[in-house]
């Protein structure tokens, strides 16, 4: 096996080589970079929602390789200049082939990508980039996840190598994990819950964010007739409260039909048995508000529930519960 592995990557080695040399040849050897997209803390509640570290240097035929090392998904996406942003389910459209070439002419996509349980190893995919130019990078699950990659002539010196790259990477990831860990304070309620926390930082690279996904104080004791309010206090990702089967994917953005809406833009449902179905749709901050589009209306970031008959109630959020993102409401009669 370990043979076969060997001639496996030998012979994927060998065609990048070639590939390189055909669109470079006047140079024997281009160079292959090492980052990372995402990092999360021993138990995934916390979640650095980056590209680390989220600017590099290189030079025209050089690749890059990232590898994604956390639970959540992510995308390594780069969008022809002015191309309007798609949506992760349909990719641009859809995903291109690993060792994919990037010069400013088609977009590039990885696809959704996460490092699961059941994975032996993180999966990585890696971008050619033949041409120079100032190019973006950025996550299509994630708003507010950019990066910047600089590809300059062979003849200009780069500012950096390998190694410093490696350290900005954990320092980036230790701050950002910081950040998350001092943000998961529990400001909820006796009957409220904090569905994930987080908030954008920027750097000279673009933008990231370190979010919490997990629901704050996610167990509550309540009696008969009452009822619990989750509110996000997130800066960019989207969360769910679901109650009973997961819906299926295309029907996970809006709410269930047994959900309203209360004269304050909150949803509301109503619960009568531990089994039946309540989903909230995407409870999110609404998109910042640009010069000269039209402003955007008010994010849905509150979910009420009415529990009407005593039980334990399960619910979490379809997005995030494989990072353990769930909760329970014991309602008392």
């Amino acid at each position: 096996m370990t043979n076969l592995i060997a001639h496996g990557f030998r012979s994927t080695f060998c065609r990048r080589a070639l590939l390189i040399a055909l669109i470079l040849p006047g140079r024997a050897m281009a160079d292959t970079w090492q980052l990372q997209v995402g990092a999360q803390n021993g138990d995934m509640a916390h979640q650095a929602l980056a590209f680390l570290p989220n600017e590099i240097w290189v030079h025209a035929g050089d690749s890059i390789t990232w590898t994604f090392p956390s639970g959540e998904i992510h995308t390594v996406t780069f969008l022809k200049p002015g191309q309007l942003r798609p949506s992760r389910f349909a990719g641009c459209p859809g995903a291109t082939l690993d060792f994919s070439i990037f010069d400013n002419t088609a977009c590039v996509n990885s696809g959704i990508l996460q490092n699961l349980p059941a994975i032996s190893s993180p999966p990585t995919y890696t971008v050619i980039f033949p041409v120079t130019g100032n190019f973006k990078l950025v996550c299509l699950a994630h708003p507010n996840m950019t990066a910047t990659i600089h590809v300059l002539e062979l003849s200009t010196p780069l500012p950096h190598d390998q190694a410093f790259y490696d350290r900005q990477a954990d320092r980036e990831s230790a701050d950002l994990l910081s950040d998350a860990m001092a943000s998961a304070h529990n400001h909820s309620g006796s009957h409220e819950v904090t569905a994930g926390v987080g908030h954008i930082l920027g750097n000279g690279g673009g933008t990231q964010t370190a979010s919490v996904m997990r629901f704050m104080d996610a167990t509550k004791v309540i009696h008969v007739g009452e009822t619990v309010e989750w509110t996000s206090a997130e800066a960019v990702t989207s969360h769910t409260i679901t109650f009973g089967p997961e819906p299926d994917l295309l029907s996970q953005i809006p709410p269930s039909g047994n959900v309203t809406v209360d004269a304050d833009g909150a949803r509301h449902a109503i619960i009568s048995s531990p089994s039946e179905a309540v989903h909230s749709g995407f409870i999110t901050e609404a998109p910042q508000d640009r010069i000269g589009l039209p402003q955007a209306p008010v994010g849905v970031t509150r979910f009420r529930v009415t529990f009407t008959q005593p039980g334990a109630y399960q619910y979490k959020c379809v997005l995030h519960d494989e990072l353990g993102m769930a909760g329970q409401i014991i309602v008392l009669p």
